[in-house]
């Protein structure tokens, strides 16, 4: 049995949702006729409060969108220093819409409204970048799933409102983040101009990602998305993926929750372990002792068929999800007590 905790997007459908991909009904959706992604596009924009929603075929695609809906080349975008835009997108920023980004040290991936204020680069000073866009990530990836305080996210939203900025909320894991706080997509779907959600991570679909806004932002949605190679055709096999995904996996998520709680305090008491990150939802972050080489405990792992992440700076990273069951569970947190 391997027990493969590097991400939640390694799971595999499940037989409920091979059904529903199954029996899709399709279409050709460069023309907007497939009825299944029509009514998974409906279903979200419908869900967060939007007049719009775009089915993409990744999460990057889906934000790198969204920042070319936003900005305009030789802009900037501000976000923390540990965005996935900035980190995980492969320069995309820059490549796909030629803007900078401005980096705040935040906390765990999260900045103050204070912190935003102050890097907006003054808009009559033609040196610097003019700054057009904010962006936000929920949960936090590399900040170790954490959560953002709404009313943090709602300050943030009134000093965009000031300065005429766009902000945009990176949702890959916003579905961790509703199972864990008291929002509603509509509260989020309120404050943000586009949101990106995965449907690929948490909700264990094979591939899929939908960015959403209001009519005015999103006009020019589906011309970017062909740009970026995103159109597809009979493409409803994967968006029934999603729709089943949003009947039946959301709620569970809190038993990855828990789980990943569970490790933590597995961790904690091992005397291997300097550190754990808190832990919010499903991501486990934490640094091991001094004396402990990472790639060899990484290894040691592996050889009892344990597959984790190394995310650098001596941080490693476990992500628990709709695959990682029970038995599972018990074999890993047996294990992490013995090793050394």
């Amino acid at each position: 049995m391997q027990i493969d905790l590097r991400s939640d997007t390694v799971t595999k459908p499940t037989p409920g949702m091979v059904e529903a991909m199954q029996n899709a009904k399709l279409g050709d959706d460069v023309y907007a006729e497939d009825p299944t992604v029509n009514a998974l596009q409906a279903r979200l924009a419908k869900m967060f409060g939007k007049d719009k929603a775009l089915f993409f075929p990744t999460g990057t695609m889906a934000n790198q969108a969204a920042i070319k809906l936003h900005t305009q080349p030789g802009e900037q975008v501000i976000c923390d220093k540990y965005a996935h835009i900035y980190n995980y997108e492969g320069g995309g920023v820059s490549f796909n819409s030629g803007v900078s980004c401005k980096l705040v040290d935040g906390q765990r991936g999260m900045m103050t409204a204070q912190q935003v204020m102050e890097a907006i680069n003054p808009p009559d000073f033609y040196h610097s970048p003019l700054t057009t866009l904010v962006a936000l990530e929920n949960t936090t990836n590399k900040g170790g799933g954490a959560c953002w305080d709404f009313q943090e996210i709602k300050k943030i939203k009134s000093i965009c409102e000031t300065h005429n900025l766009g902000l945009h909320l990176d949702g890959a894991r916003l579905w961790n983040a509703l199972e864990t706080t008291n929002e509603s997509p509509t509260e989020y779907g309120a404050v943000f101009d586009t949101i990106s959600v995965c449907l690929s991570k948490g909700l264990g679909c094979p591939i899929g990602s939908v960015l959403i806004g209001n009519e005015a932002i999103m006009e020019k949605a589906l011309r970017f998305r062909k740009m970026l190679g995103g159109g597809m055709r009979q493409v409803g096999v994967l968006a029934a993926a999603g729709l089943y995904a949003l009947d039946h996996h959301r709620t569970r998520l809190t038993d990855d929750h828990i789980k990943a709680k569970a490790i933590g305090k597995t961790l904690q008491k091992s005397d291997y372990v300097a550190e754990v990150q808190p832990i919010e939802t499903n991501i486990v972050i934490f640094e091991l002792a001094a004396h402990i080489n990472s790639e060899a405990f990484i290894k040691k792992l592996k050889s009892k068929n344990i597959l984790i992440s190394n995310m650098g700076g001596g941080k490693l990273r476990m992500v628990t999800h709709l695959d990682y069951t029970d038995d599972m569970h018990e074999i890993l947190l047996e294990t992490l007590e013995s090793v050394s």
